[in-house]
């Protein structure tokens, strides 16, 4: 057994797990935090997305102890003081899920997306930074529009080449 400390959600936490336990284990089983779903295990289908010291990665294909040390966001950390993060709150607005399942991977890669390109993002960035994530019911075309909704307003209206 191996010892796992890591910072998820801003809250300091620990757990045993054996060495072979992926990230995404540790975090809904030992955390109880069972937003980040599983959809392959094998990095393709993207619904296992967490941040990681601050970027996006898929939790299936790091094993805890890889993580140890390391502060870790979930889709459970996203909100504050009862208000959806502006993501969430554009996935809900544009209907950017039907069933859900891809929801939180979704959600996390968009905040990282947003994050990095800081404003200036169109809907061809947009849906070639999500092919790393699966959607089997929208088409897509809701979640795209979320995410360029939710970068214009954190980014206090940026103009976007889609507009």
């Amino acid at each position: 057994m191996a010892k796992v400390k890591l910072t998820v959600n801003g809250r300091a936490v620990s757990g045993d797990c054996e060495e072979r336990t992926l990230l995404v284990h540790f975090i809904r089983e030992k955390l109880g935090l069972t937003g980040t779903h599983v959809g392959c295990d094998t990095t393709q289908c993207g619904t296992c997305v967490v941040h990681m010291d601050g970027k996006s990665v898929k939790s299936c294909t790091i094993l805890a102890v890889q993580a140890s040390g390391s502060s870790v966001t979930t889709i459970e950390g996203l909100a504050a003081n009862g208000e959806l993060h502006p993501v969430q709150a554009a996935f809900k607005e544009h209907h950017g899920l039907q069933c859900g399942f891809c929801t939180p991977g979704m959600v996390m890669t968009a905040v990282d997306m947003i994050s990095r390109h800081g404003g200036q993002l169109d809907e061809q960035t947009v849906r070639k930074e999500l092919e790393g994530n699966i959607c089997r019911c929208t088409g897509y075309h809701n979640i795209v529009k979320a995410v360029l909704s939710a970068n214009a307003e954190m980014h206090g209206g940026a103009k976007q080449a889609a507009e």
